[in-house]
């Protein structure tokens, strides 16, 4: 029976995609198709799939060529890209012969490594009692953390524990924004309703406690007492020479605003305000809250407190002054 030369080819075809169990190969085979045109009609079936093999196998080498070349260039690395990615800070420990106590004077990481470019493992909080093993080659040093070791940048460890590196003085203000903000790192010493003699008789002897090296310390009287501003001013300036031996930097929040109904008055609170910016000790560093709320705007409901939100804008102003200091 004679069979037509194009089916001859096509059940060929299939016979190669069998005998291959090869995407490439039959991918191949089926792109060579001009060389099995090329062959004679009366070419034995041994000879053509000899031939077919043949055909497969040399399309199935430049393919698999072809592949490892882009490979190749998908994944290169320069030498100087992996030593970027690979480069760490290169540190020695001197271990101490007993571990030693030390104190954070802040909040700080701790990291796998004595460098920035290691893991964080975690933080410590202002005034953590901290075990310390060991100290670095680059100012860092090797603590105790869980169960194993890790490293704490030298700036923020001191031998002492540090003053709180806010301290707050002042009255019901004082109170209230301790209570909108939260005390984190913060000590308020404050009562409502007081004024010039509650801060020298009883706030004056509690600073030391909380007070130290590194503390600011935020001090806001004369709402509740505006006609002492001489006695403010020399109660301050005759204590201004320990604050500073002691390590603290003294700021004075200026009496701020009050709204509609209050026996005090805003052009009260200014004279205040300007004999106290003027007559303080040079190195008392005034923060001029009245601008900042008179400007930005504030929410009273008795006309001397405010909201959550006013406390909160007025102690990231603050905040923004000692930061710049």
């Amino acid at each position: 029976m004679k069979i037509k030369r194009i089916n001859i080819r096509n059940l060929i075809l299939l016979s190669a995609f069998a005998a291959a169990f090869s995407v490439v190969g039959c991918l191949a085979a089926y792109t060579d198709r001009t060389k099995i045109d090329a062959l004679p009609a009366d070419i034995s079936g041994e000879e053509l799939t000899s031939a077919m093999a043949s055909s497969i196998d040399s399309a199935a080498e430049d393919v698999i060529a072809s592949n490892e070349a882009l490979s190749t260039e998908t994944v290169q690395v320069t030498s100087e890209d992996a030593s970027a990615t690979l480069e760490r800070t290169v540190f020695t420990v001197t271990e101490y012969e007993a571990p030693v106590t030390m104190y954070t004077s802040d909040t700080v990481n701790v990291r796998s490594g004595a460098g920035t470019d290691y893991d964080k493992l975690g933080k410590l909080r202002w005034g953590s009692q901290t075990q310390v093993t060991g100290e670095t080659d680059n100012g860092w040093y090797e603590v105790l953390f869980g169960d194993s070791t890790a490293f704490i940048i030298g700036d923020y460890m001191v031998s002492e524990l540090p003053g709180t590196p806010l301290v707050f003085v002042g009255d019901s203000r004082t109170v209230q924004m301790e209570k909108a903000v939260g005390s984190t790192d913060s000590a308020f010493i404050a009562k409502i309703g007081e004024g010039y003699s509650w801060f020298k008789n009883t706030a004056l002897s509690e600073i030391p406690s909380y007070a130290g090296t590194g503390t600011s310390m935020i001090i806001n009287f004369g709402v509740n007492d505006l006609a002492n501003a001489g006695k403010y001013i020399s109660l301050v300036n005759s204590n201004i020479d320990a604050w500073t031996e002691a390590g603290i930097t003294v700021y004075y929040a200026a009496v701020t605003p009050v709204g509609s109904g209050t026996t005090v008055s805003n052009s009260q609170i200014e004279s205040f305000n300007a004999r106290l910016q003027a007559e303080l000790d040079p190195r008392v560093q005034w923060i001029d809250g009245y601008t900042y709320l008179s400007q930005t705007g504030f929410s009273t409901a008795d006309g001397l407190h405010y909201n959550n939100d006013t406390y909160r804008n007025l102690y990231s102003y603050y905040m923004s002054v000692i930061s710049q200091a």
